[in-house]
């Protein structure tokens, strides 16, 4: 449970940061993380399409320079995309100013003011520096479709689980998960529509 929905104790390590927003109505957040990247993304942008669903996308800066095509996508079908740095970094391995400029270094390429920083850590001073910048947004459910040890299934059963109302879930488009993410997604959406949750995205 600590990985799939982080307890409260972590989640103080992050003042001013999202992680659920439950609405009047049963909502939920849906993001991916790591893109864009071909074959993952556009096949998740039709399957979104399918079921008139939009979501969020974090994007790393360095992947939207190889992809602009895909990252365009995104963008034309209606979807929201956040800033997710331009190397992939963790806060915790880099000295804040070496971390924020990688950040500033994927901005000039996401216009965005929502960031997550991967794999949700940061040092203290940073959350507190970007704060003033970005709406930071983390997660109330995390599907761990990106890990080998994972299966469809043990995916959706995750959504299962965790999920509910004003959750923030997050699923990732990217080739770690691509095997779980094609044979999990759909049925995930399914159960949430059937459990009455409206898709939404960030104000």
């Amino acid at each position: 449970m600590i990985i799939e929905q982080p307890p409260l104790l972590y989640r103080l390590l992050f003042p001013g940061s999202l992680w659920r927003i439950p609405g009047k109505e049963k909502c939920v957040y849906l993001t991916f993380d790591d893109g864009p990247v071909p074959g993952v993304t556009p096949w998740i942008l039709d399957v979104l399409d399918q079921y008139n669903i939009k979501a969020t996308f974090f994007c790393v800066g360095d992947n939207v320079c190889k992809h602009p095509d895909i990252y365009r996508m995104i963008l034309d079908r209606g979807h929201q995309v956040g800033n997710h740095t331009f190397n992939h970094i963790q806060g915790l391995s880099y000295l804040s100013e070496h971390y924020l400029e990688n950040i500033e270094k994927a901005r000039a390429h996401i216009d965005s003011d929502l960031f997550r920083p991967p794999h949700g850590h940061m040092r203290l001073w940073q959350t507190l520096r970007l704060r003033k910048l970005y709406r930071i947004i983390m997660w109330d459910v995390v599907t761990r479709d990106y890990s080998p040890l994972m299966t469809p299934g043990g995916v959706l059963n995750v959504v299962k689980r965790y999920t509910r109302n004003g959750s923030i879930i997050v699923f990732h488009d990217s080739l770690k998960a691509e095997v779980n993410v094609r044979q999990a997604l759909s049925p995930s959406i399914e159960w949430m529509q059937e459990q009455g949750y409206q898709f939404k995205l960030f104000d």
